[in-house]
């Protein structure tokens, strides 16, 4: 039985297994302060990186539908993982159930874009979680669209658990990112530029650069992704003209208020007033 979803205009969805997609949402608020928003976070179930691609494509389509249930005709994943395991089959399985008329877009594809014009030496780098390295998703994007660029891959499994525990800065964490950088760097020393393949990982950029050695360029997703987005709604007027604009934001989680009003202050710089909900 196909599901109903409302007609009238909506607010643009952005969806994320945990926190690390605000970061995501803050630029392209930047970006596009005149629009309205939806964030969802399943932060009840995260993380999704460790998860099967089974299962992080079920929890996808979740959030998807409720966020076309809330109104929204456009929804981002703002999620690497979300974006590698669930995003193509959504768009070529479900959406033409659903409404063939929807979109949902990923951060892999806008973020690989620009990679061609970055890279001199055409040895590319990209850390991320396990699950978005297993799913090969940089490697494939970037291969599409340059086939002569080498793509080295490092999963770094500990980096989310120490910003969702307030340790981006401790002393602790420097061990951890060193250690992850040399070993990628090891994999190819002709590596030019850097993809921080995780939304979460804007938060630990000053200890990056700390111990990323000289001239090496790393790319981080946020403004890739808001200025993608602000492209693809200039070049379809009838997305936009669906998508309200009246500078709104309100957020939702699978998880307690109280827990994701703490966590989300590591991410933005505003108080937030969040609402829990039911996958």
């Amino acid at each position: 039985m196909k599901q109903t979803l409302p007609s009238a205009s909506g607010p643009i969805g952005v969806f994320d297994s945990g926190y690390g997609g605000l970061t995501i949402l803050s630029k392209i608020r930047e970006a596009l302060p005149e629009y309205d928003y939806i964030y969802l976070g399943d932060n009840a179930r995260t993380p999704y990186g460790t998860r099967s691609f089974e299962i992080v494509y079920e929890f996808t389509l979740q959030a998807v539908t409720k966020l076309f249930g809330m109104g929204c005709h456009l929804v981002i994943l703002a999620c690497n993982t979300a974006s590698a395991k669930a995003l193509r089959s959504i768009q070529m399985n479900d959406l033409p159930h659903l409404d063939p008329e929807r979109r949902v877009l990923g951060v892999i594809r806008p973020t690989v874009e620009c990679i061609g014009s970055i890279t001199h030496s055409r040895h590319i780098g990209v850390l991320a979680t396990s699950g978005t390295i297993k799913s090969e998703s940089y490697p494939l994007e970037v291969h599409k669209l340059f086939p002569d660029i080498k793509v080295s891959s490092e999963a770094c499994p500990l980096w989310v658990p120490l910003v969702e525990n307030n340790e981006a800065q401790g002393e602790g964490t420097d061990y951890f990112i060193r250690k992850y950088i040399d070993e990628l760097l090891a994999k190819d020393p002709l590596i030019d530029t850097v993809i921080l393949g995780c939304t979460h990982y804007p938060l630990l950029l000053p200890k990056i650069q700390q111990y990323m050695p000289e001239g090496i360029t790393i790319v981080s997703q946020g403004e890739l992704v808001a200025r993608s987005l602000k492209d693809y709604l200039h070049r379809h007027p009838e997305m936009d003209r669906k998508c309200t604009k009246g500078g709104r934001c309100v957020y939702r989680t699978t998880e307690a208020e109280d827990k994701f009003i703490e966590s989300a202050s590591t991410f933005l710089n505003e108080a937030v007033r969040v609402e829990r909900i039911e996958l």
